[in-house]
C-alpha cells in the first residue's frame, strides 16, 4: 500500500497516452495503475504514520469536531472540500500536499483566482494555523472554512 501512495503520473503525460489510444477502453486499460487513487481514508492514515502523526492531533489542529474526524479517518465519512482543507492545516501541509490531498478526496483543488481560495492558499503558504486562516477569511468577510 506504501508504495502506491507515493505515485504520481503527470497529467500532460496521461493526456498523450489519452489522445494516442485507438479507443476509450485501451487507454483506460493502459493507465489503470496511474490513474488509481488510494481511498481517503487509508491515505491520511499512512500519512499520520508517514509523518509520526496521531490522528487525534491532526484532527484537533484541523480544528475538525473530533467525531467526525474519526469518521474520516475509519472511512465511515467523506468529508467535503472544506473539511479536507481543515485537514490539511491539521497535517500542516504545503500547497502542493493540500492539492494532492484536494485531488485524493476528488475535490476540486485551490484556485487562486477565486478570493476565498487565494486567501487559503496565502494562509498555507505562510504556514498560518487553521484559526488564522479563519479570522483572515472573516476579516475579509469571505465564508469561514467549513461554513462557520
Amino acid at each position: 500500500m506504501t508504495g502506491k501512495l507515493s505515485k504520481d503520473s503527470s497529467i500532460s503525460s496521461i493526456f498523450r497516452k489519452l489522445f494516442k489510444s485507438p479507443d476509450i477502453e485501451t487507454f483506460l486499460k493502459s493507465t489503470e495503475d496511474d490513474m488509481w487513487l488510494p481511498p481517503f481514508n487509508i491515505y491520511i492514515t499512512e500519512l499520520c504514520k508517514q509523518r509520526d502523526k496521531v490522528p487525534e492531533h491532526v484532527i484537533r489542529n484541523s480544528a475538525l469536531e473530533r467525531t467526525f474526524g474519526h469518521q474520516l479517518f475509519n472511512g465511515t465519512r467523506k468529508p467535503s472540500r472544506d473539511k479536507v482543507i481543515e485537514l490539511a492545516f491539521g497535517f500542516e501541509m504545503d500547497i502542493d500536499e493540500t492539492q494532492k490531498l484536494l485531488q485524493i478526496a476528488q475535490k476540486s483543488q485551490l484556485y487562486p483566482k477565486i478570493k476565498r481560495d487565494a486567501v487559503i492558499l496565502h494562509c498555507i503558504q505562510n504556514k498560518k494555523s487553521i484559526l488564522e486562516t479563519q479570522s483572515k477569511l472573516q476579516d475579509l468577510g469571505l465564508t469561514l472554512l467549513g461554513g462557520r
